[in-house]
């Protein structure tokens, strides 16, 4: 009996304390509980419409004349209310999900190879850095002849359907059976599936022996890292002024921005903030001795720049740190929170604002509605919108040099270049954007595989491409094909044949040495990109600094 004792004495001990645990936790719990559902319907309320929308989709299911999706009715619901709030808050389907944040986290999971369709056959345009495709030994120039067992060369294979076959399969590995022209023979690999790096930083490379270039193509988790050794290489190259690019750059993370930002201003200055009736305001301020602090700096933007490239735009501007230069950009200042949800889809739901550093609201109004707002956005990408419109809106003071900027929604930049100054004729854009063109460039591509494959470095092709004899006589025949109007609008005007023998030979660069090999050969006819390097290097670019109005340098 002795033995049994102290066990008995033990339970007594822990059973009041163990109650008063629980009593403490259900305390605890029902304060979070009451605060988090403060003004919120109670659960009561949120089953009860819960279930109306059940009985409704079940009802629509079992009775309505014609067969319709339920799932296509939850997303359609979903849409509805979702049309009463911002134009940006928004909703994830499951099946889209792991593609749409890709993009932001910088990652998927797959192969990370692309493709063109060269006569019916999927040609390996480009492979991603470090991907499992570049591991296994896949090379450009590769014809895929079969994805596991399926035949995709000679079966009008779409690049969507190849996706589909090698991304979104389940299987671990992929078996690609592929015929590599230069060797004159088929293999099969079998590569294992993996994370596949989506870069940010599309260029970055010197323009002249001070100028440097970046062209950033979205804002993600692993934009900053890339950005700081892009910057870094330059810097070790020799740079002291440097050009920005973030045209046609949709945004992304607030803090890949806000990093970037740092390198760039110094001290301990507000780069931005945010504010929500809900969370408050927070302030996101510089904190270190950044890599880029005092050279000449100039900031390409457009009308498709947007959220992140205008936090950057906007703390550049504000603080006078460098010149902005291009078109009134999208105007898209809302920060979103993304939640997920159980079956794998997701929203994102607008929490806050951006503001500046000196104040402006980045968002442009959607007071008008959704509809109005979306189509101001495709009649400025459509150049029937005047991005460059007369400058309205309420009136700020940069912090330094207490010149004027302009609130109301976007960045106005310090110097204008609207699209009919960028534009060439409309007989090369139809062109350019013709896919026989393209077919020819690819078709060429494998006729000269050997060719194309012994050149060492982008020097190399640079040197050794030139528009003369066969080529020349190709390139005319395809483009005559196209329009016959090529032989009296491009053919006779040398900066129109520059630029359509520039994207030519560019493609040929990215195919062999990615983005980078496309960017530094596309630029030469960028005709925004000439006046930022003729600014960045006259004293033009101390008077608009200093808040001086300068001649238009085109």
């Amino acid at each position: 009996m002795s033995d049994r004792l102290p066990r008995l004495r033990t339970k007594n001990i822990w059973i009041p304390l163990l109650l008063a645990i629980v009593l403490i936790g259900g305390m605890v719990i029902g304060f979070y509980l009451n605060k988090y559902l403060g003004n919120k319907r109670d659960f009561a309320t949120i089953l009860d419409r819960n279930d109306r929308l059940e009985e409704m989709i079940d009802i629509i299911h079992e009775k309505y004349v014609d067969s319709v999706s339920s799932d296509s009715l939850y997303n359609d619901a979903i849409s509805g209310i979702l049309s009463h709030l911002d134009p940006h808050t928004s909703y994830i389907p499951a099946k889209d999900f792991e593609s749409v944040n890709a993009n932001l986290e910088g990652n998927f999971k797959g192969i990370g190879m692309e493709y063109q369709i060269v006569r019916d056959t999927p040609m390996v345009s480009m492979i991603a850095l470090n991907s499992p495709a570049f591991f296994a030994g896949i090379e450009t120039g590769d014809l895929l002849l079969k994805v596991n067992d399926t035949l995709v060369a000679g079966v009008n294979v779409s690049k969507a359907e190849l996706v589909k076959k090698v991304r979104k399969n389940a299987a671990a590995f992929v078996n690609v059976t592929l015929f590599r022209p230069i060797e004159q023979r088929t293999l099969t690999l079998k590569v294992q599936k993996g994370e596949v790096p989506v870069g940010s930083i599309d260029a970055g490379y010197m323009l002249d022996k001070e100028t440097g270039y970046i062209k950033i193509k979205r804002f993600s988790a692993n934009t900053y890292d890339e950005f700081l050794k892009s910057i870094t290489y330059l810097k070790e190259s020799g740079m002291k002024k440097l050009i920005v690019d973030v045209r046609q750059n949709g945004g992304g993370y607030l803090e890949a921005a806000t990093e970037i930002a740092d390198e760039f201003i110094n001290g301990n200055k507000l780069l931005v903030y945010t504010y929500g009736s809900k969370i408050g305001r927070e302030n996101y301020n510089a904190y270190r001795n950044g890599i880029f602090e005092t050279g000449r700096l100039m900031v390409m933007v457009d009308e498709a720049s947007a959220s992140a490239s205008e936090i950057l735009a906007g703390a550049i501007q504000d603080w006078d740190r460098g010149v902005i230069i291009g078109r009134n950009t999208y105007g898209k200042g809302l920060v979103q929170e993304q939640f997920e949800m159980g079956d794998g889809a997701a929203m994102r739901i607008t929490v806050a604002r951006y503001y500046t550093p000196v104040g402006r609201s980045i968002q442009r109004s959607y007071e008008e509605g959704r509809d109005k707002y979306f189509w101001e956005q495709q009649q400025s990408n459509r150049d029937l919108f005047d991005s460059m419109a007369l400058k309205t809106g309420p009136k700020f003071y940069t912090s330094e040099n207490n010149r004027v900027v302009y609130g109301g929604g976007g960045i106005q930049p310090d110097v204008a270049v609207t699209k009919d100054e960028e534009s060439y004729s409309p007989i090369l854009a139809k062109i350019i954007n013709d896919p026989r063109l393209d077919q020819f460039i690819y078709q060429y591509f494998l006729s000269n595989y050997k060719v194309f494959k012994s050149l060492q470095s982008f020097k190399d092709l640079d040197a050794r491409v030139d528009f003369t004899g066969d080529l020349a006589r190709q390139l005319d025949g395809v483009c005559t094909t196209i329009t016959p109007q090529y032989r009296i609008v491009v053919k006779l005007k040398p900066i129109e044949l520059r630029l359509l023998q520039n994207y030519v030979k560019a493609t040929w660069a990215r195919i062999l040495y990615n983005n980078e090999g496309y960017y530094k050969i596309m630029n030469r006819s960028d005709k925004m990109l000439m006046e930022a390097q003729q600014i960045i290097n006259s004293e033009a670019y101390s008077k608009i600094i200093n808040g001086q109005r300068i001649k238009p340098l085109h």
